[in-house]
């Protein structure tokens, strides 16, 4: 069994650097803890692949069709498979005073949204300050262990594998005639990151669900309580 351009399959990784064998990415909890890489705020378990979606790079889209389900392979991917070369324009070198004038005090290894692109501080001095957009592992082999766990047909089912991905998996969720409607009860944290995930949900479904025309969203809140009577 083979999976084909926008199956949306759910699979178990590791992955390491091929030059030092460092482990830098997992899907186990238990395994992201033993090599000190483990992330309070992280998500593990099963991650969500819609296969020749951008976000996927490659050499997993390739080798992820070449597999069955609950099948085990390890692979070795060249980094224009993987996270790309490195691209020196990517490099750049800004002003301290700059930095200033945004009230932000860099250090090697920040993390900035600046105008147009997202880089990693990697160095700073009295006047300036060395910015690199590329990513942390361009121009590096990844190996990648696979499983794939699921493979995921039903509709509802994709949808709310994407809410999952997003941080806002819907309490209910019905498809019927070209619309999809989303809902969330009380109980569902309606914060800001509530608020960005469920616009990258809605912009998913209309991208990655066949025939969606409509989307609905019910939102129910419940009045706060009043501790002090």
């Amino acid at each position: 069994m083979a999976f084909n351009e926008g199956d949306f399959v759910e699979i178990e990784y590791s992955a390491w650097n091929a030059s030092d064998s460092t482990l830098i990415a997992t899907t186990d909890e238990a395994v992201a803890k033993k090599a000190e890489i483990y992330e309070k705020q992280g998500k593990y378990g099963p991650a969500l692949v819609i296969l020749g979606s951008p976000g996927v790079i490659k050499g997993l889209d390739r080798a992820i069709r070449t597999m069955s389900l609950n099948e085990t392979k390890k692979f070795t991917f060249k980094p224009e498979e993987a996270f790309g070369d490195r691209n020196q324009e990517l490099v750049r070198v800004i002003p301290m005073s700059d930095f200033k004038a945004r009230d932000i005090s860099p250090y090697p290894g920040m993390k900035l949204n600046l105008d147009d692109f997202t880089a990693t501080v990697t160095s700073v001095s009295a006047g300036r300050v060395v910015v690199d957009a590329n990513h942390p592992y361009a121009g590096r082999e990844i190996i990648y262990e696979v499983k794939v766990v699921k493979e995921l047909k039903n509709p509802e089912e994709r949808v709310k594998a994407l809410g999952s991905t997003y941080n806002a998996e819907p309490s209910k969720i019905s498809l019927a005639n070209g619309s999809v409607t989303l809902s969330y009860d009380s109980k569902v944290n309606k914060n800001a990151d509530y608020f960005v995930g469920r616009a990258s949900l809605i912009a998913a479904v209309f991208t990655y669900i066949k025939g969606v025309e409509k989307v609905d969203v019910n939102e129910e809140y419940s009045k706060p309580s009043d501790k002090h009577g």
